[in-house]
């Protein structure tokens, strides 16, 4: 059974950084992506960053390019997500999620294709 742990939200000022953390375990094999989605009160969860299960690809939704960078430790099942420039808007509760890889070079963005999610992390940044 996959699990999954956040750290490193909390609340800053605009124009802060954070970095978050996501420690897996119970990953049966090497081929998992590991990657970022984001709810806002009231909002639907949306994904955030994301990068194939061999690293060769990734993607960003169009709010944070330039801004975040998603980067994983394959020795420490451990995902990161940099976030620089934090604008208010960004304020959400942080979730890694799991899905088994398909191909080398398919970042999922669909939350319906992830079968294991952490318990999130809140990240609140003021104006």
């Amino acid at each position: 059974q996959v699990q999954l742990v956040e750290s490193g939200g909390g609340l800053v000022q605009a124009g802060d950084s954070l970095r978050l953390s996501c420690a897996a375990s119970g990953l049966t094999s090497s081929s998992y992506v590991l990657n970022w989605f984001r709810q806002a009160p009231g909002k639907e969860r949306e994904f955030v960053a994301g990068n194939a299960w061999n690293g060769f690809n990734s993607r960003y939704a169009d709010s944070v390019k330039g801004r975040f960078t998603i980067s994983r430790d394959n020795g420490k099942n451990t995902v990161y997500l940099q976030m620089n420039n934090l604008k208010p808007e960004d304020t959400a509760v942080y979730y890694c999620a799991a899905a088994r890889g398909t191909s080398a070079w398919y970042v999922p963005i669909d939350k319906g294709e992830y079968a294991s999610w952490g318990q999130g992390t809140q990240v609140t940044v003021s104006s």
